[in-house]
């Protein structure tokens, strides 16, 4: 007579088959990409700052962080226009990376997601603060790949020098409400 296990002897065999495919759909699940694995990836696709600023293509410099809600529903939309316009750099700065300290001072990075635009000569010709639609990215981008003007939306603007005229009171100066004049 064959020894053939009965179902007592197959129990265990069982939960472990059952375990072992909980475990694979947990990976898989957690594997797939989620809008924090997007920035993440598009992150490690990034072209280093310096290089974006010095190779002759205008740059779309993002300020983000993994925590942040916007930038990760922004993400996708990232994705495309990085696909879509390979003639502009994208550069991902993570702003709880120290390293950016610098970068986040000189471009006054108050709030993410934080869009700093550069000409092909590495000229910053403007920002955007904020959560943007996949069409105004697609707007901004298509301005900066033909070097015309941005469009006019709101949270983006021009970016200007500080000049004598125009520096920080100091702080023994009164400001008043002509002061500026």
């Amino acid at each position: 007579m064959g020894a053939s296990a009965t179902p007592v002897q197959r129990g265990p065999q069982l939960v472990l088959l059952l375990v072992a495919l909980l475990v694979v759909a947990i990976t898989w699940i957690k594997g797939s990409l989620g809008p924090g694995d997007l920035l993440d990836q598009l992150a490690r696709r990034s072209i280093p700052l310096n290089q974006a600023l010095e190779n002759g293509k205008p740059s779309l410099v993002e300020f983000y962080a993994d925590w942040c809600e916007a930038c990760k529903s922004m993400a996708p939309a990232m994705v495309a226009l990085e696909k879509q316009h390979p003639e502009i750099n994208l550069v991902m700065l993570n702003v709880d990376n120290p390293t950016w300290q610098v970068e986040l001072q000189r471009w006054q990075v108050n709030g993410i997601p934080h869009l700093q635009l550069f000409d092909s000569n590495g000229k910053s010709v403007g920002q955007s603060v904020g959560l943007r639609q996949t069409s105004e990215l697609q707007s901004l981008a298509s301005s900066l790949s033909a070097g015309t003007p941005l469009p006019q939306l709101a949270g983006v603007g021009a970016v200007s020098s500080l000049s004598k005229e125009n520096q920080p009171l100091q702080e023994t100066s009164t400001a008043g409400p002509r002061s500026h004049a």
